[in-house]
């Protein structure tokens, strides 16, 4: 198993779950979104998230979409499966689940009811006594969790929660997050930060001090292409392939809409076998999808200009 580590960088990728028209579980499509992952430079996968449609899924098929990820993924790359859940015993029977499963480890995200500080890190302190040496990942999401999390209260989780390996950083705006939990003397160890919310703020997030992202987007590719330039200090050329996508990238984080736009995208590049979210899940409408169809185009012809 490749194991999630306080070094995890580069593009986790959050993966889709591939439908048929009729609702059922798309496997085959499973398998080449696994390969295109890969193969487009993610350095990990997480699965379960919240752009993988986790709620609508029942336990069984959750088991069984890990189960066929992991088996395809083959120990090339870490796999991290979303188990956010409103009760422990939930948590719990998913944590050990995925983690019999060959999972690197979990992510969980704060329930809604949170609101002090206090509560938080009792939540988290729970949570890491509630799952044991299974390492995890803080989910800090207020767009949708509607949690607050400070940046010293993700400090003192860092700090006193040796299993908590990583922060998935999705507030918006945060940067100054970014960088105060790299200031010298905040935290008492280092863990990765991983960036998401589609990676709009990629550039300015890697500069701040992130290590990469764990996010989605229908050419995971850019991110894996941006992060690579800057790990290597040809921060320019990472901007200027940013900018490429940046307008696509844009139109896919609409609320309500961001899902769909990307299995659109996904499966118009033959990704997956079908657009379609399971029910209820939105649909774009003819003129939504000549709207991508346009910064795709668009897209191209900047990239060939760029060469």
């Amino acid at each position: 198993m490749n194991e999630l580590t306080i070094k995890a960088a580069g593009v986790f990728v959050i993966a889709v779950t591939p439908f048929h028209p009729d609702g059922r579980i798309d496997m085959e499509s499973c398998d080449r979104m696994v390969d295109f992952y890969l193969d487009a430079g993610a350095t990990g996968l997480t699965v379960l998230g919240m752009m993988g449609e986790a709620p609508k899924l029942t336990v069984e098929e959750s088991r069984d979409v890990v189960a066929r990820i992991l088996t395809r993924v083959e120990g090339r790359v870490p796999v991290v499966v979303g188990v956010s859940a409103p009760g422990f015993a939930q948590i719990d029977a998913l944590t050990r689940m995925v983690m019999d499963l060959g999972a690197a480890g979990v992510m969980v995200a704060p329930p809604g009811g949170l609101r002090t500080d206090d509560q938080i890190v009792t939540y988290y302190t729970q949570v890491a006594e509630l799952i044991g040496d299974v390492p995890f990942v803080l989910q800090d999401f207020p767009l949708a969790t509607g949690v607050q999390i400070a940046p010293s209260v993700i400090a003192r989780i860092a700090n006193d929660l040796p299993t908590c390996l990583c922060l998935k950083h999705e507030d918006w705006p945060g940067l100054e997050k970014i960088t105060y939990l790299r200031k010298e003397g905040v935290l008492t160890r280092r863990i990765s930060i991983l960036c998401g919310n589609g990676g709009l703020f990629l550039p300015e997030e890697m500069a701040r001090g992130a290590d990469g992202a764990m996010t989605g987007f229908a050419y995971p590719e850019m991110m894996a292409s941006v992060i690579a330039h800057y790990a290597k200090g040809d921060m320019a050329r990472g901007q200027d392939i940013f900018n490429a996508y940046l307008p696509l990238a844009r139109f896919e984080q609409q609320p309500g809409m961001g899902l769909a736009i990307r299995k659109y995208i996904l499966a118009k590049r033959g990704i997956i076998a079908h657009a379609d979210l399971r029910k209820p899940g939105a649909a774009l409408s003819a003129q939504s999808r000549a709207e991508v169809d346009a910064l795709i185009e668009r897209q191209e012809h900047r990239l060939k200009e760029l060469g």
